[in-house]
Parts: C-alpha cells; structure tokens; sequence
C-alpha cells in the first residue's frame, strides 16, 4: 500500500490535435526511402495538421524496432527541429506505437507538458521476422516453451505457426470453421481499396483469399500481414494547450487509454489462444469500458492488431464484442463491416494496409470514416 501521505495525482485531460502518415510500402525495394525521410513527412504533416510549430513540442516519443540506438534523434533532428527538448526512444515490438502513444499521452496526463509528439517509424527487411542477436537469449522463449510443449516447431515462419494454432485451437473448441478466417481477410483486402495509405488496394473473392500461397495451416498469404516501411505521428496536447493555441474545433480527446503486459494466465495450462495474448487483451479492454464508462455498444468503429486474421477473430472475443467461442457468428453476420454493429479495420488493417512495426499502434484509418460513423472508436494493439 502507498504511505499514507500519497494522495493520487489530479489527471489532466489529453487531446489528439494533429495526425500525420506516410503510405505503407513493401520493404526493400528499388527507391525505397530511409527512416529519417519517413519521419520526416509523417512528422512535418502532424504538426501541419495541428497548424503549431514544431518549437511548441516540449518532448517527444519515438518509436522502432529495427534500428540503431538513438535513431529517434536522428529522425527528428533534421527533419522538424533542433530545440534541446528530450526524446525518447521506445522499442516494444509490436505494440512499439501504440507505446510510443502511451508515453506522450502520460506526460501531458501526469502534468509534465503541454505538448507531445509521438512519432514511430520502421525500414523493415523483406519477408518473416528473423532472430537479430542469436548470442543471448530470445525475448519471447518462455512463449515458445509454452507452444512447443503444446504443438511442436516446424520450420514455417515462428509467428504463424503461433497464431494459426491459436487459431486452430479455437476451431477445435468451438467449431469456428476456415472460412471464419478467410472471411476477415476478404473484408480487411475489401476495407483497403478506400485507403491511399495501404501497402494494397485489390479486392480479392472469398476463394483467391482461401487459395491464395499457404503460409502455415488454413492461413494463407491473404491472411498474414506484410512487413512495411512506412510512419506515422500523432500531436497530443493538454486542455490549457488547446485553449492558448485555439486548436478546439479539431481537438479529439482521448477518453481513456490502457496497456497491459503478460499475467501468469498467459504461462499457465496449454492455451496458445492464451499464449498470444488474450488474456492481457481483455483486461486492457475491461479496463478501457470500467474507467471510460463505454460499452462495446457504444463503439462505432474499431481498428485491432490484425497480424493474422486469426488473431482478429481472437480480439473480438476479447474486446467483448460477443461471447467467447462466437467469433465466427459474428461474421457471419456482417457485424465487422459497414452495414453491420461495427466498421472494424476500415483502413485495412494489417492484413491489406501493412505492418511496419514502429508505425503501427499510430496509423490512421480510413480518412472518411467520420462521414461514414458517428466517429466514436476503439483502437488496440497488443504486443506479440
């Protein structure tokens, strides 16, 4: 317990006033452009979007994965401003972002500043993920040891392995069936022709989504996300800072935001459904409905981590948009899409839109869903 002098801050307010995002593009190619260039625009379009300038920013959160240390200074330095103000570099794989996000929101939360950037980026290299630093131990080994009891390795890629077996656990409980999956790749692929940011924009039928390359077990290609390149960034201010910049009318307030980490459920048994996160999913969402007072009824529009289409069936079930087990009735029924309880991924989501790591948990999604929604949304990414 907190000695009983500790009384609980006041928290502050904290606004989204400004957003900027470079297109996702495939990694490694001819022209491609460098970090800092990425940056640059994504940066340079959030402060013209919020109309301050960069001198505003008291501090700054960058996010990557794949970089050198203090790659977050060299993107902002020469590309928005030399002010002295601090940056911090933030690596969280996955949710590397949404992080990034995290941070700059508690500063201004907690009374520390005024003004934030949160900006991620990502250069990525074609094809799986690989092991950088095979002289010391794997972050996620104690995942694995988990998943190799249950299932075994192959040498498929190592995240679809683990995120097709949550996905065939599932299948196996509750009789969730592949086309469930191939479904949500359809509709996210469907989502992604109206976005100018996604790495793809080419609808696909139902049956090239099902016979499309094989990547491990019922997913196909169609169905895992792609490495990208590509940033995103988000201006965040206080009321006080809204006020004095007379920034009202475009202010969005970020009515509650939560991560969670593993808890010992994750270890626990043999769930792989659990392995990947679902646990720590549903407790950052309960949390987000507890303290925001919200609903998933009140949801209009939801962007989730789609890194495989099985982990966005999983993520309903764990933002409690339907009882555990009925992910597949749920789109069945059309409710992931327009016409339906709710637009879910409307930029694409990984699937279709890409996946460059530092970028993700900032990305912006369909730039008319306001017209489209009564703009009210959920984002959550987990890290994996």
């Amino acid at each position: 317990m907190p000695p009983p002098e500790w009384k609980s801050p006041t928290l502050r307010r904290v606004f989204v006033v400004g957003v900027g995002m470079t297109k996702f593009t495939k990694p490694g190619v001819k022209n491609s452009r460098d970090y800092p260039d990425l940056a640059k625009e994504a940066g340079q379009k959030a402060l013209e979007d919020a109309q301050i300038p960069y001198s505003a920013v008291e501090q700054a959160c960058v996010g990557y994965v794949y970089g050198d240390s203090t790659s977050g200074q060299r993107a902002i330095y020469h590309s928005l401003g030399l002010t002295g103000i601090p940056i911090i570099n933030v690596n969280n794989n996955c949710s590397t972002g949404s992080t990034a996000l995290f941070m700059a929101r508690q500063l201004i939360q907690g009374g520390l500043a005024g003004c934030t950037l949160a900006l991620g980026f990502e250069k990525m290299e074609k094809g799986s993920f690989v092991l950088k630093f095979p002289d010391r131990t794997f972050p996620t080994d104690k995942h694995l040891e988990i998943f190799i009891a249950k299932c075994g390795l192959s040498p498929h890629p190592v995240a679809a392995q683990m995120f097709g077996s949550a996905g065939r656990e599932h299948m196996e409980k509750y009789g969730t069936k592949t086309e469930h999956f191939a479904k949500i790749g359809w509709k996210n692929h469907k989502h992604s022709i109206n976005n100018p940011y996604s790495q793809f924009q080419e609808e696909y039928s139902l049956d090239e989504i099902m016979t499309s390359r094989n990547v491990f077990d019922f997913l196909t290609v169609l169905q895992c996300c792609p490495t990208s390149d590509g940033a995103a960034a988000v201006v965040l201010a206080s009321e006080e800072f809204v006020r004095k910049y007379g920034l009202e009318s475009k202010a969005v307030e970020i009515l509650q935001q939560e991560m969670v980490t593993d808890m010992p459920s994750t270890f626990e048994g043999n769930s792989v459904i659990k392995m990947v996160g679902y646990d720590m999913t549903k407790e950052a969402a309960r949390r987000c409905y507890e303290k925001s007072g919200l609903g998933p009824s009140d949801i209009d529009v939801i962007e989730l981590h789609d890194c495989f289409s099985s982990n966005e069936l999983l993520t309903y079930e764990a933002l409690g948009l339907c009882p555990e087990g009925q992910g597949g009735m749920l789109v069945d029924r059309g409710d992931n899409t327009y016409g339906g309880k709710w637009v879910i991924n409307p930029s694409g989501g990984l699937l279709a839109k890409g996946h460059p790591l530092g970028a993700t948990g900032q990305r912006s999604t369909d730039q008319n869903y306001e017209e489209k929604t009564k703009g009210r949304g959920i984002a959550g990414v987990k890290s994996s």
